[in-house]
């Protein structure tokens, strides 16, 4: 049984994770970049909030990165630490927890960015407020998501596998795919008896 909503979603909030950030150019290693917009938008809501960031990576021992959302204008310390293979991963730290964290999460109502350790039980993902059936349909969309590549996603159940993936890595994700559909299987027949009277 889903857990009543009582807590936060993090997901109805904003979360900054340096690593994409990184990947879509937002900010750069061993740089210092100047002001620049960043937007977050949501699949139904569409755009929920702008600002702009700054942030200095250029230092060997830390960094910054600036915020600015409205009201909001936050510093938060940036950390690089070696990797065990040669160059160097950044972090955020955590404003309260002052711990190494790569994810930030700012939650409907909150006034400053945090790492979820943070926010404790005040919040939760969304997938905890999700029935046997949403998990279900969420881990069959998943699953097709990684299996699909370029193929048409409404000719298929259960894509065919990649030639990048192995074998033993395709049939764990054909069985976790059954577990999926007897699962959706077992409420629709749940359902039906319900509603018939059996």
């Amino acid at each position: 049984m889903p857990r009543p909503r009582e807590r936060v979603c993090l997901q109805d909030g904003l979360k900054l994770d340096l690593n994409r950030l990184a990947r879509k150019g937002f900010v750069q290693h061993d740089a210092n970049i100047g002001v620049r917009g960043i937007t977050w938008t949501h699949s139904y809501w569409g755009e929920i909030a702008t600002g702009t960031i700054s942030a200095d990576m250029s230092g060997k021992d830390g960094g910054w990165f600036r915020i600015q959302l409205g009201s909001l204008d936050q510093r938060i310390i940036l950390l690089p630490r070696a990797r065990h293979f040669g160059g160097r991963q950044w972090y955020f730290m955590c404003p309260v927890r002052n711990r190494p964290v790569s994810v930030l999460w700012k939650p409907n109502g909150a006034t400053r960015f945090c790492s979820r350790q943070t926010w404790g039980r005040q919040v939760a993902y969304q997938s905890q407020f999700n029935d046997a059936t949403n998990r279900a349909h969420g881990g069959i969309a998943r699953i097709k998501s990684l299996l699909i590549a370029d193929l048409d996603p409404d000719e298929w159940d259960l894509p065919p596998k990649p030639k990048w993936m192995r074998w033993a890595t395709y049939n764990r994700q054909a069985e976790k795919f059954d577990e999926y559909n007897d699962t959706l299987d077992s409420g629709i027949l749940a359902q039906v008896t319900k509603i018939g009277g059996w």
